[in-house]
């Protein structure tokens, strides 16, 4: 994605389900636990780097000694700086016990993070600020075991304030600016009260169905219990993706399923998607179940994770991806004119690669046809030259941008920032002729700041005659408020295009009926019944949007024409059809929240107020 927006966070698991000494028989190393710990946080990095953190509940400990520890470290090296404190343990204990390595339960003793029942996180920040207090896992301690909890995720909520209210609760700041703040006092209140049927032993499924019935929002959150219950849960929309692994060692549950399949070394059909609503909770004594904790809504997992936020390593999505591509395919075709042979096309940034195959396996089938009619029609007439010729035409792809990883902009005037933000990328001169039209796709346009600023300047330097940037996914026209950073109505090109049209067609008083309506609404508590925003583009079509975005994002010192082209709804469903999420496309929100943070999000527009609509 050409624009930086941040993203979901990613989730790590491991129940081990033998004891210590066990994995040092069979691997070689009482370290199995925190090694694929480590493994499956490193695979999932693309999915947090403003921080990480580690909690371990210890089985069977001694009263009086430490069962629960945490380290959370904030950054874009936490997780090789976590695992290097964890070193460091193994080093220190080895400088007064060389043999130590030998023996699990001594490891286990001495070491904080030698534990059975582990949680990993990875952070990008969507609420509160970057430092290590916002790092998950939370922990809630408490004299009793049973009441001490530890709890990561990837999430976000749109009723924080109310759970707050409900509780009765007036968190510190780190508390109250965290969605895990609110999920985790709601969760442990109901945890305080639960019922022990015997000594540590509690009814975790009557505990989630109590907590979670007043969330609204998207989730996959894993909780520790200081006794060794543990579980791992995901929203009854099934917004935030959730994968799970058992065998008779472990139970794994993680954010992305190669994760999984890679740290583990475990077929495809092995690892499963966790059902909407569904727990999987694993007890002390290491019995497994997976229940259903609220009864699932309509599906409608999130389309971002197949279009842009998971890695395309995972077999669906990479399919997705080319599909994607593919669709987009008759689109340049026609904006094109069908004129192949003066087109170069390309991708940025490098997320976009496995739409880029997809677009010109689209563009070859295309080509293909047009060989095949030519020579049908022409057999009998065509020379061997012109047979020749017609059967070694193909698509011109070339890499035109390289991304150099060494440049920063570090300048923060702005006339200088932008000049510099142009040379974040290398491109390759000579690869563009007089007359052609270069085609470069992203898989997504935001904000189009970064396309306006840097990237259409710099591929004008190549001399091209026209400039045809095609998104792989459909114009981002509302907020999102379960899990990614994009709350602000007037970030969005798309909101900004369909703004100046209503202005151009003498029609900007809507904008003010508009804000009456949710003001209306909203003295009411009745905000989140009726998308209002809808209707800012309800005059306009898709192709008048991206006709205007093209023209405010084109520099006024670019030479090339500059057209941008989106995915149309239909295309996004053919490609993701099981991943039906598209409330950022379409307005859509799978529940009531959704609404309301989309309409005061666009009060906050009206009233040029700053920060997210929830």
């Amino acid at each position: 994605m050409s624009d930086a927006i941040r993203h979901e966070c990613g989730l790590a698991y491991i129940r081990l389900l033998k004891p210590l000494a066990y994995y040092h028989r069979k691997y070689g190393t009482a370290f199995y636990g925190l090694n694929k710990l480590y493994l499956l946080m490193e695979k999932q990095h693309n999915r947090g780097q403003d921080g990480a953190g580690i909690a371990t509940v210890k089985l069977n400990v001694e009263p009086g000694h430490q069962f629960m520890h945490r380290l959370r470290i904030s950054g874009p090296q936490a997780i090789a700086q976590i695992f290097q404190n964890v070193q460091q343990e193994v080093s220190d204990l080895e400088k007064m016990y060389p043999e130590i390595r030998q023996y699990p339960g001594l490891l286990k003793g001495y070491m904080r993070f030698m534990g059975e029942v582990l949680q990993g996180h990875l952070r990008y920040g969507t609420q509160g600020r970057n430092n290590v207090e916002f790092c998950h896992p939370f922990i809630k301690a408490h004299i009793n075991p049973t009441r001490n909890l530890a709890m990561a995720g990837n999430f976000n909520l749109v009723n924080t304030d109310e759970l707050f209210a409900m509780l009765q609760e007036h968190p510190s700041t780190t508390m109250r600016e965290s969605d895990l703040g609110a999920m985790i006092e709601t969760i442990h209140y109901y945890l305080s009260m639960a019922d022990e049927t015997e000594p540590g032993n509690l009814n975790i499924e009557g505990v989630l169905k109590q907590a979670t019935s007043h969330f609204d929002g998207g989730y996959h959150f894993s909780g520790l219990v200081g006794n060794g219950d543990s579980f791992v849960m995901r929203d009854p929309n099934g917004i935030r993706p959730a994968y799970y692994y058992v065998s008779d060692e472990v139970i794994v549950a993680a954010s992305e399923r190669p994760a999984i399949m890679t740290a583990f070394n475990v077929p495809l059909d092995e690892v499963k998607e966790l059902e909407p609503g569904h727990a999987i909770i694993t007890k002390a004594n290491g019995t497994f179940s997976n229940v259903e904790i609220l009864p699932p809504r309509e599906f409608k997992a999130c389309s971002f994770e197949r279009i842009y936020f998971s890695r395309g390593s995972d077999a669906d999505i990479y399919h997705e991806r080319m599909q994607l591509g593919r669709n987009l395919a008759e689109t340049v075709l026609d904006v094109l004119g069908h004129d192949l042979k003066h087109t170069i096309v390309s991708f940025i940034p490098n997320t976009a690669e496995i739409a880029f195959y997809g677009l010109i396996k689209g563009l070859e089938d295309y080509l293909k046809d047009v060989v095949l009619k030519r020579i049908l029609t022409r057999r009998n007439e065509m020379t061997e030259e012109e047979m020749k010729e017609l059967l070694s035409r193909r698509v011109r792809i070339e890499k035109i941008a390289i991304k150099d990883v060494k440049m920063r902009t570090f300048i923060t005037e702005d006339a200088s920032r932008n000049e510099m933000v142009q040379h974040v990328y290398d491109i390759t001169y000579g690869t563009v002729k007089a007359g052609d039209t270069l085609v470069v796709i992203d898989d997504s346009i935001v904000r189009g700041t970064t396309l306006r600023q840097s990237i259409i300047k710099m591929l004008d330097r190549l001399g091209p005659k026209r400039i045809i940037v095609v998104s792989s996914a459909p114009q981002i026209r509302y907020p999102d408020c379960y899990g990614i950073d994009m709350s602000r109505m007037g970030d969005f090109i798309a909101f900004q295009a369909a703004v100046a049209l209503l202005k151009d067609n003498g029609n900007e008083g809507k904008l003010k009926k508009i804000y009456d309506k949710c003001a209306a609404a909203q003295a009411q508590n009745k905000l989140n019944e009726e998308n209002f925003v809808k209707a800012v583009y309800s005059d306009f079509t898709a192709e008048q949007i991206s006709k205007k975005i093209s023209q405010m994002l084109r520099p006024d010192d670019v030479s090339a024409e500059v057209d941008i082209i989106y995915q149309s709804l239909e295309g996004l469903y053919d490609a993701c059809p099981n991943n039906k999420g598209d409330w950022y496309f379409t307005g859509n929100y799978p529940t009531p929240g959704g609404n309301r943070v989309a309409n005061r999000a666009f009060m906050n527009y009206m009233e040029q107020k700053e920060g997210r609509g929830y």
